[in-house]
């Protein structure tokens, strides 16, 4: 597996790294990659996490993993989560939180309502064409997007690798192309800055604390 570095997915991912909002805060990247022949052994493994994790929800789709194609397609999803959050817990992962979306629209309506804010700051900063045409260019240029199956990630909220402290939402897709075996991963998430504030208040005021009892005989 290979990470493509990609100029303007980079202009991107700077401008989202940390957008502040005032009261929010919107964080996003777009990561390309391409992927080699996989060894049967790392399929097993991976499959071997997965189906210790995956079974037993009934809401899993079953014939997601019969066939190879479907097996490796789930696999290069996973492991672009591995490349992504190398400290992510594989067995976290399950089947069913992939699910298959039927094109573009899909993504477009989410994030149209998601990230209003940031397109409008974007405009501000740059003109000419909005984010999500911007965003559009380079994807199609990567992956070829007509030729993409499109998935989106759903994972549980406790084991969410996108969430931070205080996050408000967060929704995540992944566009494969199984002809090119190149993968594009989006992640977006917009965060309370008063639960940030809050929080990091309340760790200094345990800091001051520690340094107070740290003085005293006890």
């Amino acid at each position: 597996m290979k990470f493509l570095e990609y100029t303007p997915l980079d202009r991107i991912n700077d401008f989202l790294s940390e957008l502040n909002l005032g009261e929010r805060t919107i964080k996003g990247r777009l990561e390309a990659y391409s992927y080699k022949k996989l060894s049967l052994s790392l399929e097993n493994e991976i499959l071997d996490y997965l189906g210790k994790s995956s079974d037993t929800d009934s809401s899993s789709p079953v014939e997601f993993l019969l066939s190879r194609s479907s097996r490796k397609t789930l696999i290069y999803l996973v492991l672009t989560l591995y490349h992504m959050y190398p400290d992510y817990d594989l067995s976290a992962v399950k089947a069913h939180q992939f699910l298959t979306e039927e094109s573009w629209d899909t993504f477009k309506q989410i994030f149209d309502t998601n990230m209003l804010e940031a397109s409008k700051e974007w405009i501000e900063a740059y003109g000419g064409s909005s984010l999500l045409e911007t965003i559009y260019k380079p994807l199609d240029e990567v992956v070829k997007l007509s030729e993409c199956e499109i998935y989106s990630y759903n994972p549980d909220s406790d084991a969410d690798p996108f969430l931070e402290k205080g996050a408000i939402w967060s929704f995540s897709f992944f566009f494969y192309n199984r002809k090119l075996k190149r993968v594009v991963s989006s992640s977006f998430c917009c965060l309370s800055n008063l639960v940030a504030d809050g929080f990091a208040a309340d760790n200094l005021c345990y800091e001051e604390d520690g340094e107070i009892f740290d003085n005293m005989d006890i």
